[in-house]
């Protein structure tokens, strides 16, 4: 793959598992990547792992639970990329698992925000900025269950599914600036999140083709190919990398 140096970008959720090899991959391309998230502890040590292997990178706490969190993390990014951010992955995502009737109202609000809000507020920042400077490319991550319905997913499942609408408008909206929005859609991952799951991730992969969970690793690469300009006639595409789940 060409050499990316020169280019800048943030990653949301950026400083564990899928987000995190993202970024290890892009860095290693020459991109200076910006991480965020919540945890300094894991912020700093992913920023001294890229930097370590000879790579660039920043990290922004955030916790992206409205739109001035949002675009306050798109000012910090550009200030970091010295006035401009050359791709967008929108990575971070909670995912709380529960019957429809057991979900509170403080449940809806909070899933939305990070996965819904702060993906819309960040890209209405940085999009404009991409096209100002002839292009970009914006990566949302969202989900397997945003294509079908699952007992216990609704919420999780909706917010993503309002990703997937969103990286088709985005793609209408920005795409004629140069702007390139698409989608990877994961099907399960073995990452520190998904720990929690136990044998119900195992479980669930076992529904696929492929048999098994995937690797945050396989799943960033085709986040970094989205990302780059070897997907350069690719527009508005969401990109299923969950082991054949959904074309079964």
């Amino acid at each position: 793959m060409a050499n990316q140096t020169g280019k800048t970008a943030l990653i949301t959720g950026g400083t564990s598992g899928i987000g995190r090899a993202a970024a290890k991959q892009l860095a290693e391309l020459g991109v200076h990547v910006v991480v965020a998230g919540r945890s300094a502890e894991r912020g700093e040590q992913t920023v001294a792992d890229i930097r370590s292997a000879g790579g660039k990178a920043d990290f922004v706490q955030t916790d992206l639970q409205d739109a001035s969190s949002a675009r306050e993390l798109a000012k910090k990014a550009v200030e970091l990329g010295n006035g401009r951010v050359d791709i967008l992955v929108n990575n971070a995502g909670i995912f709380p698992f529960g019957a429809t009737h057991d979900m509170s109202e403080d449940d809806f609000e909070r899933v939305y925000a990070v996965n819904v809000k702060a993906p819309y507020f960040l890209v209405a920042e940085l999009a404009p900025r991409m096209a100002e400077h002839g292009g970009g490319a914006i990566v949302n991550v969202t989900t397997m269950v945003a294509d079908y319905g699952a007992a216990g997913m609704s919420l999780y499942g909706s917010s993503k599914a309002a990703l997937t609408l969103l990286t088709k408008a985005w793609a209408a909206e920005y795409g004629p600036s140069g702007v390139r929005v698409n989608a990877v859609s994961p099907g399960p991952t073995r990452t520190e999140g998904t720990d929690v799951m136990g044998e119900g991730l195992d479980q669930l992969a076992a529904q696929a083709p492929a048999g098994r969970p995937a690797s945050a690793d396989e799943i960033a690469e085709a986040i970094v190919f989205l990302a780059t300009d070897r997907s350069s006639f690719i527009y508005g595409a969401t990109l299923p990398v969950d082991g054949g789940r959904t074309a079964v």
